[in-house]
Order: structure tokens, then sequence, then C-alpha cells
């Protein structure tokens, strides 16, 4: 009983997370159907461990490490079949022509803007879209160049136009 909970656990709530990333990419039929099956298999493994008769802690125990095992396997397929595109905002001392030189060399399309900052500081905002999957060897460049780069990464529903590396 309680391999049953655990293997149907994963099951829908990896379902739900996956349904939660492609509702944010706005693909909402996938998203229903997904809902349809996650809140299925939910209800009659909820209603299987609700019903037991045994006073055994390895009911919830087994419940709750299926819900978390799920959590970590949603998460890793959606990033894995989703993938999606990010958007970076670099900020750094002004005039960082070694970063922004060592972005476009590996081609990276960018924008710069001039900022003020306090205590008449000057800086510069580096914006940069790219795919999810490249995150992590610009987050490796930009640290390698400048560790006090501070660094913002949000998740992008849209892009049109524009080059995406």
């Amino acid at each position: 009983m309680c391999g049953k909970i655990f293997l149907a656990r994963i099951f829908d709530v990896s379902i739900s997370t996956i349904r939660q990333t492609v509702l944010r990419k706005d693909y909402m039929w996938i998203g229903t159907i997904l809902a349809f099956w996650e809140i299925f298999v939910w209800f009659l493994v909820a209603r299987e461990a609700l019903v037991v008769a045994i006073d055994s802690i390895f009911i919830p125990i087994s419940y709750s490490l299926g819900y978390a095992t799920g959590t970590l396997l949603g998460s890793y397929f959606s990033i894995r079949w989703m993938g999606g595109i990010v958007g970076v905002q670099i900020i750094t001392k002004d005039d960082n022509k070694e970063l922004i030189g060592a972005l476009k060399l590996r081609g990276y399309s960018l924008s710069v803007i001039k900022m003020e900052g306090d205590k008449d500081n000057q800086y510069q905002m580096i914006f940069i879209e790219l795919k999810s999957k490249s995150y992590l060897k610009l987050k490796e460049l930009v640290h390698r160049i400048d560790s006090h780069a501070f660094v913002i990464v949000s998740d992008t529903k849209k892009v049109w136009n524009g080059i995406i590396k």
C-alpha cells in the first residue's frame, strides 16, 4: 500500500509541477488536460490512503515522500522539456568594456543602458535574453569577469523578434 501511494503521488505531483510550467507559458489546453489527470490520480490515491484501516505512520510518510519526490521530478522534467527563455539584467560599474566584449565575443545579443546610482556612482545595466539552458554558462562568465556584478534573472513569458542565444 505504501509503495502504491508513493508512486501515485510522484505521478500526480509531477503532473502538477509540469502543469504550472505550461500554464506560465500560455499552453492553456495542455494545462487543462494535465489538471484533469493530476486531480484524477490525486483523488484515487487520497481516497485510498484515507480509508485504509492501518494505524501506521508509514502511510503519511509515503504520501509525503511521494509529494516531495514528485516536486523534484516535475521540476526536472519542466526544465528539460519546456526550457524557456530567461531575461538577465547585469548591473555593473560604468564602462565595463571587458564584460561587454566577452559577452559579444560569445554571441550574446545585449543592450546596455547607462545608469546613475547613489553618491554620484555611475553604473550600466546589460540586458540579455537567452535560453534558460544557456544561463549557467553566462553566470560563470559574468562571475569570472566581474564577481561584484548585481545580477537579476527573470523567467520570460514571451519574446518577439530579436536574437536569442
